[in-house]
Formats: C-alpha cells, sequence, structure tokens
C-alpha cells in the first residue's frame, strides 16, 4: 500500500476508478502513473460511455502530492519526472474521448484540486473543503493552475494560491464553478452520481465525445504548456526554502 491503489470498474457502459492511498489519498508518482494508464486505456475501450472518479474512505478526496516523495527528490530530472505525473494525468483526462464525473466526498488539496478540476463534471459533499497550500512549502500549484484557472477563474485561483494556509468550503468551491452540486452527505451524493452516469451512458456515445472536444478546445497546447511548468516545479523543489519547508513534513 506505499505506493497506493487503483481498481478499475467497468459496468452497464460506466467505468468506476477508484484510487486510495493511506497518507489521506496522497498521490505518489506510480499512482498518479497509474491514473494516466487508466484514463488512456478506458478512452479507448469502446464498450464504455462515461468514467467516474471517486477515492478510498470518507474523509479525505486527495491530499496532493505525496510528501514522503517530494522530500526524496535529489536533482531536476527526479523533480521534474515527479511533477510531470500530474501534467500527465490532467493531459490524459483532458484528452480521455469520455466524460469524466467526480466524486469528491472530502477535503482535496493541491494536486487533489486539481483532479477535481480536471473532471467535466463534479460533484461533492459539505465536507469537501478545498486549499491550495504549495505556497507553504516553497514551490506553488504551476501544473494544476491552467485546469484550476480553465474551470474556476483566474481571480479563483489567485485566492486560492495567495491564502494558501486557509481552507474554502465547498460551496465556495461551487459558486465558482468547481463543483456542480454539493450535498449534506456521501450517500445522496452517491445517488446522484450514478443516476448522472446512467443517464449519460445511455445518450448517443458520438454525441458525448463531440461534446467532450468542445468543452476542452483551447487547451490543445497543455502537453507543451504542463510539461513546462512540471520544470518549474522540479526546480523550486531543490531549492533551500522549499527543502527547508519540507523538513517538518519528514517522519
Amino acid at each position: 500500500m506505499s505506493n497506493g491503489s487503483l481498481y478499475t470498474h467497468i459496468q452497464n457502459n460506466i467505468a468506476t476508478i477508484e484510487f486510495g492511498h493511506p497518507a489521506s489519498n496522497s498521490l505518489p508518482g506510480e499512482l498518479l502513473n497509474r491514473l494516466t494508464i487508466s484514463f488512456n486505456e478506458l478512452s479507448a475501450n469502446e464498450t464504455v460511455q462515461v468514467i467516474i472518479l471517486k477515492s478510498e474512505a470518507e474523509k479525505t478526496f486527495c491530499a496532493g502530492a505525496s510528501f514522503d516523495e517530494l522530500t526524496a527528490i535529489l536533482n531536476f530530472e527526479a523533480g521534474k519526472q515527479f511533477f510531470l505525473g500530474f501534467a500527465n494525468v490532467i493531459n490524459a483526462m483532458r484528452k480521455c474521448s469520455k466524460l469524466i464525473i467526480g466524486r469528491v466526498q472530502g477535503k482535496a488539496v493541491g494536486g487533489g484540486v486539481g483532479l477535481a478540476a480536471a473532471c467535466d463534471y463534479c460533484f461533492a459533499t459539505e465536507q469537501a473543503s478545498i486549499k491550495l497550500s504549495e505556497f507553504t512549502i516553497g514551490i506553488g500549484p504551476f501544473v494544476i493552475a491552467p485546469a484550476v484557472e480553465r474551470k474556476m477563474g483566474l481571480a479563483a485561483l489567485s485566492e486560492l494560491t495567495i491564502d494558501a494556509t486557509n481552507w474554502q468550503n465547498a460551496y465556495w468551491a461551487k459558486e465558482k464553478g468547481l463543483f456542480s452540486k454539493v450535498f449534506e452527505s456521501i450517500g445522496e451524493m452517491d445517488k446522484e452520481v450514478d443516476n448522472l452516469a446512467l443517464k449519460l451512458s445511455q445518450y448517443n456515445p458520438e454525441a458525448l465525445k463531440g461534446m467532450k472536444k468542445v468543452l476542452w478546445e483551447g487547451t490543445e497546447n497543455w502537453d507543451i504548456l504542463l510539461e513546462e511548468r512540471a520544470k518549474v516545479s522540479g526546480k523550486l523543489v531543490l531549492s533551500e526554502a522549499t527543502k527547508s519547508a519540507l523538513q517538518k513534513f519528514k517522519k
């Protein structure tokens, strides 16, 4: 479980990807790679009409980057490759031919906010507060910023990035466009997730694919853009300021 877990289940033309990690569903490099592969495979799977993305347990949707791996980065190439993991997942979600429904049951931090933003439609519970805390460890949300800005706007991205120590609640995130609906309980949310997925699975697949392309128009440069952003983060993570900030997270 040190590298996390990922399961994909397909039923009635609906694919569900469920990821997990003991450290609040954080994302080490191997899990990021498996997520990328899963989205690419499902994109090409003609039996799949729609994808649901979810995480394990109840309290946290995703704590973002693995601090164990961040603190272990010793050179620029390793840093770039780690942040490319996030870039690759976002690009796989962007280019996936299937609509992706996000199911956010709890808090999302950093890369977890990026995952939610890369979904085409996102449900959440009242417990799904969000935060971009990257400044507090000496880096910034460079890789995920394009996805967050696309979904929430530059003003919301700025507020989240600059106010790096404070949480914004789920209703704030809904108002800004990250979440489509917010529910009091996981049970209520899951009913709506299942209902929407079922409806989408019965629509004309060509219409769904066509609309997916329309929704992501203007992002064709992201393969290059996100790689450049990964280089920025890969360099910053080696700085003395970042190394010092990360020390407190070492076990």
